[in-house]
């Protein structure tokens, strides 16, 4: 499966989305953090998590007895210049050359 489905199929889950975000809130969470912020096994946070390693939108460090766990968001940045930014290139070229049009007519 290429690197973008990947991407898309991790955020497709919002309890997934959820712990990005809590990670982006506060990062380097232990497993028992992240399963504290959300109704569910830690089994079943440990899939969680395991499909955003996966995808690369976490990356974990062993410190000591503990794994901690880091938002990397290079995967998400990449979506977006091949996805987003291309789409919204050209409205807003659009409107700036509205903007500069409209700002050079004369008043009637």
């Amino acid at each position: 499966m290429p690197d973008d489905d990947l991407v898309f199929k991790a955020l497709a889950d919002p309890t997934r989305r959820f712990l990005l975000d809590q990670l982006f809130a506060r990062d380097g969470r232990t497993l028992t953090e992240l399963e504290s912020e959300v109704d569910m096994s830690r089994f079943g946070v440990m899939k969680h998590l395991k499909l955003l390693e996966e995808a690369g939108l976490v990356v974990t460090r062993k410190e000591g007895r503990e794994k901690k766990h880091f938002l990397n968001p290079v995967p998400i940045r990449q979506i977006h210049d091949r996805w987003i930014d291309k789409f919204t290139e050209r409205n807003v070229t659009a409107l700036l050359d509205l903007k500069a049009e409209l700002e050079n007519e004369e008043p009637s």
